[in-house]
């Protein structure tokens, strides 16, 4: 969508009348009226679209789906290119028992007379070591099959390719991505003049890899545009120095094509987040938070946090060091924490990320110690009331009006046991660390804006 199109949807909207309906199904927007306020003004509900549906391009969004269906062809191909040649391994190794068990079938259908109980009892054990073989040539078939489907897809997408390719004529794949990535832009752009939303469900996860110890943290930048592609991973909760950095999401599915990074300081906690480039953590046994820098490879700024606890003092309910929780929304960096003049309730700061000067902040009230997690989206804390499977997402603080509720939002614990979450607001997403597997949520947000007059 254009910002020239957002802006007449605002003007559109502030000469709606209350309780009136404007759908547009083509854009995939609905809005609603829903109350006045005390002087007499609209207030009126937006439910803004998938992001792919701010593209008014029909080419454009066909060329996405394409892309989307080649990646997930690339990564089945991977998966059976991982068990193909796990399998072909274990083929290998056995093809020497093999040869071994063949001989000895031979001999004793030479000469049946040798074969003595013994020797009976030895090629039992031969062929008992064996029956292993049979799934894993039960997943070659499996394999093959899923080959044969994957060919067959390629052969259509092919085709949907060559149509496109004459319908486009002068269009060339790099304009197109270049055309994609702008209206992706215009995207951001539209959707911070329709203002932040309210979280309102949480969608099924999505596992995005099964390594690491039980606890740890991984993330992506948070900042607002950023074209950074990079997954940083830290395993474990407490005196950990190495911080792993991928290229892409991919290579970190893989755990290929990382570097690493060796901090000065040790961390603790999994409540680590990447802004605009740098990694925010809190220091190992101190309520000190550092910027550490990851082109530099240098610390840039450590500040105290004045009067946060820490060495678990007032973490998490799952403990591990968790006292300090820092996060990145739409609206810039904040930390999480509590102090002892707070009783222990959750504190939230909102940071100025250059210095780690405390900008403003908010008591919630809320007891740190019966959070499982928390994560902020547009300037509201979200808490999770449990870190164990059954966990819904129980309360939420909102800064810009210091006021709260309680809230009744589930989602899926997988694995059982959350030890980090945190949202990213580039991309809409929640990532997690449940019980060693690295975990995505998508996040439905309930779009409100007021109408001119305000």
């Amino acid at each position: 969508m254009h910002l020239f199109s957002a802006m007449f949807l605002l003007v559109m909207l502030a000469a709606m009348p209350c309780e009136a309906l404007y759908p547009s199904p083509e854009e995939g927007w609905q809005i609603y009226s829903s109350a006045q306020d005390a002087d007499g003004k609209c207030i009126c509900t937006v439910v803004a679209p998938a992001q792919n549906m701010c593209n008014r391009d029909p080419r454009s969004r066909q060329l996405r789906q394409l892309m989307e269906k080649v990646q997930n062809i690339t990564q089945s191909m991977e998966l059976l290119d991982l068990r193909t040649n796990r399998d072909l391994q274990y083929v290998r190794n056995t093809e020497s028992l093999m040869k071994t068990v063949d001989v000895k079938l031979k001999t004793a259908s030479d000469n049946p007379r040798s074969l003595n109980p013994k020797s009976l009892q030895e090629l039992k054990d031969k062929v008992t070591q064996l029956l292993p073989l049979l799934p894993v040539l039960e997943q070659y078939k499996t394999d093959a099959r899923q080959i044969s489907r994957v060919r067959e897809e390629v052969r259509n997408l092919s085709l949907v390719l060559m149509a496109i390719q004459e319908e486009m004529g002068a269009y060339d794949y790099e304009e197109l991505r270049h055309r994609v990535l702008l209206l992706e832009t215009r995207l951001h752009s539209c959707m911070q003049k329709l203002g932040c939303g309210k979280l309102t469900g949480v969608s099924n996860p999505i596992t995005i890899r099964a390594s690491g110890s039980r606890f740890g943290s991984w993330m992506t930048d948070t900042m607002i545009p950023s074209s950074d592609n990079r997954v940083w991973s830290m395993d474990g909760y407490f005196k950990g120095r190495r911080v792993l950095e991928y290229r892409t999401l991919n290579d970190f599915m893989k755990g290929q094509n990382f570097v690493q990074h060796l901090l000065p300081h040790p961390w603790a906690g999994t409540g680590h987040v990447v802004y605009n480039g740098s990694l925010y953590y809190n220091k190992y046994q101190s309520n000190i938070i550092i910027k550490y820098h990851f082109r530099s490879r240098s610390v840039l700024v450590q500040r105290s946090l004045s009067g946060a606890g820490y060495n678990n003092t007032f973490p998490y309910s799952w403990g591990g060091s968790s006292d300090i929780d820092l996060m990145a929304d739409e609206n810039g960096l904040w930390a999480v924490y509590t102090t002892i003049p707070n009783a222990g309730n959750i504190v939230i700061s909102r940071l100025e990320p250059q210095s780690l000067e405390v900008l403003q902040t908010w008591d919630t009230g809320f007891p740190k110690r019966s959070a499982g997690e928390s994560f902020m989206i547009c300037s509201t804390l979200y808490v999770t009331n449990s870190h164990l499977a059954g966990a819904k997402i129980y309360f939420a603080y909102y800064t810009n009006s210091s006021s709260y509720e309680y809230t009744d939002i589930p989602f899926h614990n997988q694995y059982s046991h959350i030890s980090m979450m945190d949202y990213n607001p580039r991309e809409r997403v929640l990532y997690t660390w449940n019980n060693g597997h690295q975990v995505l949520y998508n996040v439905t947000l309930f779009q409100v804006v007021k109408t001119a007059g305000d």
